[in-house]
């Protein structure tokens, strides 16, 4: 692993992703657990080369945990605070960690790098869960799904991250038709309400969700989803081609 002090990143700039997903009927957050003894978990994240442009970044950090491209993708907000920054963290993580104690000019160079004020853009992601393998990087333990409701404390100031990206999330969702983006191609309007209530964390009355849905005159409505029950089979929808 290259030590990015040493790699022609943008210094005291970083990206933070917030990957959206849905499954069983919640919305679900993606993140990593850091490859160090103690409970270090984080968002997806990275730098920015010299040469690269903000979007192209974010879309690069984004293949490399989802290993997908050409994935709905937003920039939300800039976490700019004077007072953020990388230190207790970093010497949170040297205190568990005692081998990664500054020593050498090398090791003290990395340590200034990191620990500097360092300025984020939030980017989040919607992805269709059931299409996404979640990828480890040399730095993580591990990634994994979770539950929005049940996020473990993360670094620095990832939760906030999450929360931020969450009222961006609900406040675009009609306009820019983003809820779809987490389904699969097609889905039922049930599919969709279910969707819309893990969101907003809260119940819609059914008739007048498929009102508001259908005015959105975004869907088209498709063959019956037969499931063999007794019930009334309902439609299939997907977003209008």
């Amino acid at each position: 692993m290259h030590n990015p002090s040493q790699q022609n990143f943008i210094q005291q700039l970083s990206i933070d992703c917030v990957i959206f997903g849905y499954h069983a009927k919640q919305l679900q957050v993606l993140v990593n657990k850091l490859n160090f003894k103690g409970n270090f978990q984080a968002l997806p994240g990275g730098f920015v080369y010299q040469n690269e442009d903000i979007d192209k970044a974010a879309n690069r950090i984004l293949q490399e945990r989802t290993g997908l491209s050409n994935i709905y993708l937003d920039q939300f907000y800039v976490f700019g605070s004077a007072s953020r920054n990388n230190l207790d963290f970093i010497d949170e993580l040297i205190a568990s960690n005692p081998q990664m104690s500054v020593g050498s000019k090398q090791d003290k160079e990395e340590y200034d790098w990191f620990t500097k004020r360092f300025i984020s853009i939030g980017y989040y992601a919607l992805v269709d869960i059931n299409k996404v393998v979640p990828q480890k990087t040399d730095l993580d333990e591990s990634i994994q799904w979770y539950n929005i409701k049940d996020l473990p404390a993360m670094i620095i100031d990832h939760n906030i991250i999450v929360a931020k990206a969450l009222d961006s999330l609900r406040l675009n969702l009609d306009e820019k038709l983003l809820a779809f983006n987490l389904l699969s191609e097609t889905f039922t309007m049930k599919e969709a309400q279910e969707l819309y209530e893990s969101i907003f964390d809260k119940p819609f009355a059914r008739n007048n969700f498929q009102k508001k849905i259908l005015d959105l005159n975004v869907l088209e409505r498709l063959e019956k989803k037969f499931t063999g029950a007794a019930n009334k089979a309902p439609f299939l929808y997907r977003i209008k081609k």
